[in-house]
């Protein structure tokens, strides 16, 4: 049945790029207003329009809170995303009262979810005056929290790593500068490993002749090194970890370095975990991939697909598997060129297993050499499996299409290491010492710590470990222009 001048939910797919189901759950949270005739639904042409243009719509900064009064425990979110951090930190009861991001498709996530915290933008457009106005704070009042995940690609081992060359570089020495002017009781900041081995400056491999040696600013660890002298000449004691998140109960392997700076100068002990990978140190064995999506087919399915020259492979794995496991003569054909490369490439045509946690989440699940596939379905991750996985609430809206989706969620911070995170700050404030189980090995890696990790990057800077200063880089706005003999961001003391 069809009545003239309105769309079927499969006309509405096609013009939109996404599934059936998908438009069916538009429909059902009222994003699109349609009508239902018998079994079948319906959508207007102009319904349909209003949507497409209020994709387009970036919520604007309001830059004051829309509510009474202050929260016990207050926080500010820096380079928020889709809130992942934000949420950890509210169940233990550190409220964020401002927001800023600059993606539009996260900013409707937070706008929509959260409408009455502050939702600022470029954080260069804003002094600390002006957060602390939109936050609702006066000069006086103190901040307990301040939570921000500076931009990763300039320091990411998948990336160029163009560190504080990349203008992304320089905001994370802008979020510091910040920091240390709001001067709050607490800092968390969290990032990927590669900020453990990025250096201050990078030289592109092509620019590399055959003499070639690293100089002091293209040598590993110096940005990191930089970060947390600059935070502890601000007064702050900095401890820091690479931490798996399936350690704090996530049901998913997912490796992330987080700094802890407390105002007081003194260093708060490593994150507790609450699992272990085996049952060790009396804790529970890591949540799966089967608990996560316990009653997740009441939800529905919205997912992306695979192309069918995938799928022909697919259909030959079972869960937990993943190329290696199909004939080598089918190995060298799935991947092509890519068979012949170096590394392990577990990313290509990997089926999740039931019965430990899921890989890594990236931003799109399709993708041909990070694609991630249902244990036995065969379709990549949905946006739903996507949220349990991360943590998120079941009713938490998402901004933009369904790729736009799939980014914000691949790039979040899970709630339960949030939560980890938030538990640590509230011990320390209480004056208790909680400690993890001595020996507990937080991620696939070691000497992470900040202690054993600071040796070892000093011994290869060649820096004395007990005359050091930090020098203050000023941060600009456009790409820094490094010459490595000139730059020198740590000096001796004069003797």
């Amino acid at each position: 049945m069809s009545i003239p001048n309105f769309l079927s939910v499969k006309n509405v797919a096609e013009q939109l790029g996404v599934s059936q189901q998908y438009v069916r759950s538009l429909l059902r949270s009222c994003q699109l207003e349609g009508q239902q005739v018998g079994k079948q639904w319906l959508v207007s042409p102009t319904s349909l329009e209003s949507y497409v243009n209020s994709e387009g719509v970036e919520p604007k900064d309001h830059v004051a809170r829309r509510t009474g009064p202050l929260p016990k425990l207050k926080a500010l979110s820096f380079f928020s995303g889709a809130m992942g951090l934000d949420l950890g930190l509210e169940k233990t009861g550190i409220h964020v009262l401002l927001t800023c991001e600059v993606d539009k498709h996260c900013r409707k996530t937070i706008a929509t979810n959260r409408p009455d915290v502050a939702l600022l933008g470029d954080v260069w457009q804003y002094s600390a005056q002006d957060i602390r106005q939109a936050a609702g704070l006066s000069d006086t009042d103190d901040i307990d929290v301040i939570v921000g995940g500076p931009p990763c690609q300039a320091f990411s081992t998948a990336g160029s790593r163009r560190g504080f060359q990349d203008v992304r570089g320089n905001v994370f020495l802008k979020f510091i500068d910040l920091l240390l002017e709001l001067k709050p009781k607490y800092a968390v900041i969290e990032n990927v490993r590669g900020l453990l081995s990025a250096p201050l400056a990078h030289r592109p491999h092509a620019e590399r002749g055959e003499e070639w040696a690293p100089g002091f600013e293209e040598k590993p660890g110096g940005a990191l090194l930089h970060i947390i002298q600059t935070l502890r000449a601000g007064g702050y004691g900095v401890s820091f970890n690479l931490y798996n998140a399936a350690n704090f109960g996530v049901p998913q392997s997912r490796e992330r370095v987080v700094l802890i700076c407390s105002r007081d100068g003194n260093k708060l002990p490593h994150l507790k975990p609450t699992h272990s990978q085996n049952e060790t140190f009396g804790l529970p064995k890591w949540k799966t991939f089967r608990e996560a999506v316990e009653g997740i087919e009441t939800l529905g399915c919205d997912h992306v697909n695979f192309p069918e020259d995938r799928l022909r492979y697919y259909r030959l794995l079972g869960p937990g598997q993943y190329w290696k496991h199909l004939p080598e003569n089918l190995q060298k054909e799935a991947l092509g060129k890519s068979y012949y490369s170096g590394g392990g490439k577990t990313g290509f045509l990997r089926r999740m297993g039931w019965d430990k946690p899921a890989c890594t989440l990236v931003t799109s699940p399709n993708m041909p050499a990070t694609d991630i596939c249902h244990p036995v379905e065969d379709r990549p991750l949905s946006i739903q499996e996507y949220k349990r996985l991360q943590m998120f609430p079941d009713d938490w809206q998402l901004g933009g299409k369904l790729v736009d989706q799939y980014r914000q969620v691949g790039n979040a911070v899970p709630g339960g290491l949030g939560e980890a995170v938030g538990r640590a700050i509230l011990a320390h404030m209480a004056g208790h010492d909680i400690q993890p189980p001595p020996g507990f090995q937080f991620s696939r890696y070691r000497d992470t710590d900040e202690v054993s990790w600071e040796a070892a990057t000093r011994k290869i800077l060649g820096l004395d470990p007990v005359d050091i200063k930090p020098t203050k880089i000023k941060p600009k706005v456009k790409k820094i222009v490094v010459e490595a003999p000139q730059m020198q961001l740590f000096e001796k003391e004069p003797t």
